[in-house]
């Protein structure tokens, strides 16, 4: 893993994203990732960005019904950059799970995980 990595998933705003996301509180965890997000970059940055889609996608789908899938494409154009595990997060997982939940009738489905280190 580099330090990059290292660097990210050991910030607190970090792990409240994940925290947040998992709770399916999508928008706050994007909010969380933002500031991360503005001092990242490379993979690192990629990562952010592609996890900050899907919250956005997950919160427009369940609160607007709208865009989601636009979001999804945009991160998906970042998650085609990156390996299919990065700084512990199984990407390739998280995608299909959120594309799952953005297609699903209701929102007891909607339960794509983001894995927290150590757990």
């Amino acid at each position: 893993m580099a330090a990059s990595d290292l660097q990210a998933r050991d910030s607190e705003a970090w792990q409240e994203g994940i925290r947040l996301f998992n709770a399916r509180h999508w928008w706050e965890a994007h909010e969380a990732w933002e500031g991360v997000w503005l001092r990242a970059t490379g993979e690192e940055r990629a990562c952010l960005s592609a996890l900050i889609l899907l919250a956005a996608a997950l919160h427009k789908r369940w609160h607007h019904g709208s865009l989601a899938h636009r979001n999804f494409t945009k991160a998906e154009q970042y998650l085609d950059t990156l390996p299919a595990e990065y700084a512990g997060i199984d990407l390739a997982g998280l995608r299909a799970d959120v594309w799952a939940a953005l297609n699903a009738v209701g929102l007891e489905q909607a339960r794509p995980q983001i894995p927290r280190p150590g757990a």
